[in-house]
């Protein structure tokens, strides 16, 4: 026995969208714009007034806002706002520019280059193509950006296509001291059409607001994501251990003055220099002072951690407490290497014993994998 199978009816489903224009304007009509205050009641002689509750008046405005802007010519949409969401960013207070400020996360990283790079990778992505740049100024300039969005659309007609297209200026300042700028973005064109004809619009100045917080936001977005991974990368190169050699005062080049043990890092300056900061009070070191300029680490020793301890059965530290200096230096022969000499609080070279007794504790620590976090 067949079973009768029932056709399939297709329905054309005609989908009926607003237009961005619609989405600005408050839904039903705006005849509560043409409504005049009714007079209150007249009360005759003699009799009392009623009271009136004034709950649900309506405040007067004031001299700022622009009073024709009722009826389907007020924005209900809410402002956007400018959104700090990569890591060393925020809005500049009482700014009225649309731009945020970008800070340095490495040091090793140059911020402009980093800007920049960001913003290719970013463009590349959205395959925005770029009609002018100057990179000295700071200044690109976007091809056209078009956006198109589906408002009715018919199985068998045609769709109906509303279309945003856009162009944009990025301008990317950095400080001369390199460690901080900001990103500013201006619309500088704007064209609307619906179904292939042209929309006669004037934006108004919370208009380009909008469109141009948007697409800062959009592009602070993507910065958020590539900092993110640059973060945990750093981390994890970070956390490796580094070798740390003893080079003995005997060992010293004879044109190297004075001659005194130090110790040797297998890493370059930078990443020496941070691995100390986490290092130092676990030896039971207390950096008091810093200045990374100069390569000094300003410490005040003592056996508060008990690591010495778990090092030294009788529980005396290789070296005496009190106030000491480290100082860092690039190695002269090979870059790649860091120099560690550890001085007096007058800066004078402590004895080569102390150097050599406290380079197995140092060495240590100084070359354990640390977990990232």
């Amino acid at each position: 026995m067949l079973k009768q199978v029932t056709p399939i009816l297709l329905v054309a489903a005609v989908t009926a969208c607003s237009t961005p224009i619609d989405r600005r304007q408050a839904n039903g009509n705006d005849e509560y714009a043409n409504v005049t205050a009714q007079p209150k009641l007249v009360i005759p002689a003699g009799l009392n007034q009623p009271k009136y509750n004034t709950e649900y008046d309506i405040p007067e405005v004031g001299s700022k806002v622009d009073k024709t802007l009722v009826g389907k010519k007020l924005d209900i949409r809410p402002p956007l706002q400018v959104l700090p969401m990569a890591e060393g960013t925020h809005v500049e207070e009482s700014s009225d520019s649309i731009k945020i400020v970008v800070e340095s996360i490495d040091n090793d990283i140059d911020l402009r280059n980093e800007m920049f790079s960001i913003l290719d990778e970013y463009f590349s992505r959205h395959e925005i193509k770029i009609l002018k740049e100057d990179r000295e100024s700071g200044v690109i300039e976007t091809d056209w950006i078009e956006n198109q969005e589906i408002i009715d659309s018919s199985m068998w007609g045609s769709d109906e296509v509303y279309s945003v297209r856009q162009r944009y200026r990025f301008s990317v300042n950095v400080r001369p001291h390199g460690r901080s700028g900001n990103l500013a973005i201006e619309l500088i064109e704007h064209e609307e059409s619906f179904d292939g004809k042209a929309q006669d619009i004037l934006l108004t100045g919370e208009d380009k607001r909008r469109y141009t917080v948007d697409m800062l936001n959009n592009t602070i977005a993507y910065m958020s994501v590539k900092r993110a991974k640059a973060i945990k990368a750093k981390r994890l190169r970070e956390s490796l251990g580094i070798d740390v050699a003893l080079v003995k005062a005997a060992e010293v080049a004879e044109n190297e003055t004075p001659e005194q043990s130090f110790w040797l890092a297998d890493a370059g300056y930078s990443r020496t220099w941070d691995r100390l900061r986490i290092v130092l009070p676990e030896m039971g070191f207390e950096i008091v002072d810093m200045d990374s300029n100069k390569g000094l680490y300003y410490i005040n020793v003592s056996d508060d951690s008990g690591f010495w301890s778990s090092l030294w059965s009788d529980k005396k530290l290789p070296i005496k407490e009190g106030s000491y200096r480290l100082q860092i230096e690039q190695d002269t022969n090979d870059e790649t290497k860091t120099r560690i000499y550890l001085k007096d609080k007058e800066d004078s070279p402590v004895s080569n014993e102390v150097v050599e007794a406290v380079y197995d504790g140092m060495a240590e620590l100084m070359s354990e994998d640390r977990k990232v976090r």
